[in-house]
């Protein structure tokens, strides 16, 4: 099977051996997201909202570098280190994504790379191949 790698510098480098994104099988699937600013990767808060909307930008970033949008995307995977921030994850989610919403799952880790308070990581449909 054909694979692509989607990188961007308008995201997050990869901090250890993955791609940003892989194209595949019609699917782009991007990798988890932690809110790192991409010129510093540097945590941008220790605020639960502003990390959310961070991690959302860097998906963003990646899918778009990938000629993909929030429109195409049919799964999120969302790691949260303390489920009392579900309710703010709902208001952030509303800002980048319209019905029909993908599929998605929340859970509850204990930790994350860079005591993160989140990481995403999405499934999108691949634009490029006109299904």
């Amino acid at each position: 099977m054909a694979r692509d790698i989607i990188a961007t510098d308008k995201a997050p480098q990869a901090i250890g051996p993955y791609s940003q994104a892989v194209r595949a099988a019609g699917l782009l699937f991007i990798s988890g997201q932690i809110p790192l600013d991409p010129t510093t990767m540097e945590l941008v808060s220790m605020g639960f909202r502003a990390q959310a909307h961070q991690a959302f930008r860097n998906l963003q970033a990646i899918a778009e570098t990938a000629g993909a949008n929030f429109d195409d995307c049919v799964k999120l995977m969302v790691y949260l280190t303390d489920l009392d921030n579900f309710l703010v994850l709902n208001e952030v989610m509303a800002d980048y994504l319209t019905s029909p919403f993908p599929a998605r799952a929340v859970v509850e880790v204990a930790g994350l790379p860079r005591s993160a308070l989140l990481e995403i990581d999405a499934i999108l449909t691949d634009p490029s191949t006109g299904t």
